[in-house]
């Protein structure tokens, strides 16, 4: 793909493509500081600087969505430089947007979602705008490893991610846990996790 096409005009990057599917990268803010973040060691991923210069408008998603052939992509996923929750009410506006158009859409969360909104349902909201499935950030098997390893802005963190999980699972959106494969991580253990709340598993 020119890659001309899924840039905005200040050269910041809110799409970019990989693996069959269409990333959207709508924030560099992030409720997590995780040591193994690529934005640690790099400005962007597949070739794509993803640090952006301003967030962009809804409209400003939709235009470029706008100017793509969807129905080459398999699915549609919020991800990129930031958790993406951290601008929900855009990621719910988009993903109504695309879901009545037909496209499945995946939201790639460190799940600190109902921290970011303790007054909101952000799991419903979600169903409701069409969101089709939700990868949730595990990467530790204790509390302790997770703050370790994350260093979230929120002392609840870890249980909050876990309830998320469980949430979208219950409410029957397509649910998977993922953990970076490093050393210190005890995988099966994740796994075991993971499975426990009803969400698949995944070692990227």
């Amino acid at each position: 793909m020119d890659k001309t096409i899924i840039k905005a005009a200040t050269s910041d990057t809110i799409c970019y493509e990989a693996h069959g599917n269409l990333y959207l990268n709508i924030t560099n803010r992030c409720t997590a500081r995780c040591v193994f973040c690529i934005r640690e060691f790099s400005d962007g991923v597949y070739g794509y600087n993803l640090r952006l210069i301003h967030e962009p408008s809804v409209e400003e998603i939709i235009d470029h969505l706008r100017s793509l052939d969807l129905s080459k992509y398999r699915e549609v996923v919020f991800t990129g430089f930031g958790e993406p929750t951290v601008r929900l009410d855009s990621v719910l506006k988009v993903t109504r947007w695309l879901s009545e158009r037909g496209m499945s859409v995946r939201l790639d969360t460190n799940g600190h979602g109902s921290l970011l909104y303790p007054d909101r349902d952000v799991v419903s909201e979600l169903k409701e705008a069409g969101l089709s499935a939700v990868s949730v950030s595990l990467n530790a098997e204790s509390e302790e490893l997770y703050k370790k390893l994350c260093l979230p802005a929120y002392d609840n963190a870890y249980h909050a991610l876990l309830d998320f999980t469980k949430s979208a699972v219950d409410a029957g959106i397509r649910t998977r846990m993922t953990v970076v494969d490093l050393p210190e991580i005890d995988v099966l253990k994740c796994e075991h996790i993971a499975h426990e709340l009803g969400a698949d598993f995944y070692v990227r």
